[in-house]
């Protein structure tokens, strides 16, 4: 390290954001970002702390300590160069990755972690503007050919890797636009679309071909693809979310957070969306179910449309204001969690449970019936809930949105074709089975058939899915070519 005493000298900073009065108004990004000076000595402050924890908190392994050292020399160029060593896409994990790298720095054990993240993205956005960032196109091509179902952060990594390995990749994409959950289920406001353009630019110009409008499973057989390519590899994502089978779950004005989210993004970023399909919450009471990173997107979305009202509700207890770092760190801790848009206005309620809907003569929701619950333990040591009793009541809701996470991939289509067609098994969970061990890694039980990504393992972050979408990219040129040279 260039400045071992740097953590003792410099305190944390870190970005901040615009009023929140203003950027309701608007779905631009609205991070504000450290100067150079300021990065420098957050960068310094990395110390020598023997053992990089961060390494283990991040899935993709980034070199932590590395460009931090980099940028605090001032040395960007070499910084951008270590950090895409491990990562494809930092641009997006600088912005949407909830940093277990800091949760896992030493400095943390003091609730003063290195800004990582805030760094990282300041990396890769000065990379691309000063023009370091270039396609890097194969000096020769294998012949093979590997087509790529899903262009989520998993397939995209995937997709890049492989092109870069020499050989002819094809995504296929059901939506009309590339990008998957990153495209249309992340707000604008926390990932500027363009940032996926300008990496699609770049991948083209490496061979890679991209097809939209293209629902493998529904509007290509997947048996046309097994014949067509040498390769084929599942990354379409866990898209099956969880419902709430409760009375009233048919009344209108009830809504999976993701058709929520899609349909304003879509209109956002310039698609036509037609009334009747458009899901509004302006001057409506918006309950959110789920208090996870989806229902906090459904806040500040709600927010931007103008709701009357939004409240957020989770059966789980109250996480803890502060963790205790003897018993947690360097691990992903549970605590009391407020982001951007908590902060842009909404009432949060924890230990609610859903008993039932209520709704209106028209056959809309107008309320939700509920009870408040309590978690205990039984003999055996496992998580029990009850009901409080005499907690029962009603809140006006007009608009619900469920957004309690993703069960396990869309069965229907692809997944069913490779059943019924070739023995593709699934995981007790419902999702694709496949190794992540040895020289099975990422194959499926089909042959020349892999998994990467939410998919394969579940729904996850999206540092997760590069991880599996580079680690995927290498089991598929391994097989095909009998040796790799990507990196692990």
């Amino acid at each position: 390290m260039g400045k071992p005493t740097g953590f003792m000298e410099y305190a944390r900073r870190d970005r901040r954001y615009a009023p929140a009065g203003d950027r309701v108004l608007h779905y631009d990004e609205f991070v504000i970002p450290l100067a150079e000076p300021e990065l420098s000595q957050q960068g310094a402050r990395c110390m020598d702390c023997g053992i990089p924890f961060c390494h283990q908190g991040c899935p993709v392994n980034n070199i932590i300590p590395d460009w931090n050292d980099l940028v605090y020399r001032g040395d960007w160029q070499a910084a951008i160069e270590v950090l895409h060593s491990t990562n494809n896409f930092p641009e997006f994990t600088g912005r949407i990755c909830p940093a277990p790298c800091e949760a896992s720095c030493t400095l943390n054990i003091d609730d003063s972690p290195v800004t990582i993240k805030t760094i990282e993205c300041a990396i890769v956005d000065r990379a691309w503007d000063e023009g370091w960032i270039k396609p890097q196109v194969p000096e020769r091509r294998t012949g093979k050919r590997v087509a790529v179902v899903g262009s989520g952060p998993a397939g995209l990594a995937c997709a890049q890797q492989l092109a870069r390995a020499g050989h002819q990749v094809a995504i296929y994409e059901k939506a009309d636009r590339i990008g998957g959950l990153l495209r249309y289920g992340i707000p604008d406001f926390k990932l500027n679309k363009k940032l996926i353009d300008r990496r699609m630019a770049q991948m083209r110009t490496e061979g890679v071909e991209f097809h939209t409008n293209a629902h493998v499973g529904v509007d290509i057989p997947v048996s046309a693809l097994r014949a067509e390519y040498d390769a084929l590899v599942l990354a379409g994502g866990a898209e099956q979310p969880r419902d709430l089978p409760v009375p009233g779950r048919e009344l209108a004005g009830i809504h999976f957070a993701m058709d929520f989210l899609k349909r304003n993004s879509q209109r956002v970023q310039g698609s036509y969306v037609p009334d009747e399909e458009f899901i509004s919450a302006q001057g409506k009471h918006v309950l959110v179910i789920g208090g996870g990173d989806t229902g906090s997107d459904c806040i500040g979305t709600s927010n931007r449309h103008g709701a009357a009202s939004v409240t957020q509700v989770e059966i789980l207890d109250r996480p803890p204001e502060k963790e205790d770092k003897a018993l947690t760190w360097p691990n992903w801790p549970n605590r009391m969690r407020t982001s951007s848009s908590h902060e842009e206005g909404c009432t949060r309620m924890w230990n609610f449970a859903t008993k039932g809907f209520v709704g209106d003569e028209q056959g809309r929701v107008k309320a939700v019936r509920y009870c408040l619950v309590r978690w205990d333990k039984d003999a055996e040591g496992r998580r029990r809930m009850e009901e409080v009793p005499g907690s029962e009541g009603e809140l006006k809701a007009d608009l619900v949105l469920l957004a309690m996470g993703f069960v396990q991939p869309v069965r229907a289509g692809m997944l069913e074709q490779l059943e019924q067609e070739a023995g593709l098994k699934l995981d007790g969970r419902g999702n694709v089975l496949g190794s992540t061990e040895g020289a099975e890694a990422y194959r499926t039980t089909v042959d020349g058939v892999f998994a990467a990504g939410d998919m394969r393992r579940g729904q996850s972050l999206v540092v997760w899915a590069i991880r599996e979408g580079r680690q995927c990219a290498r089991a598929v040129d391994e097989w095909l070519m009998g040796r790799s040279d990507l990196p692990r």
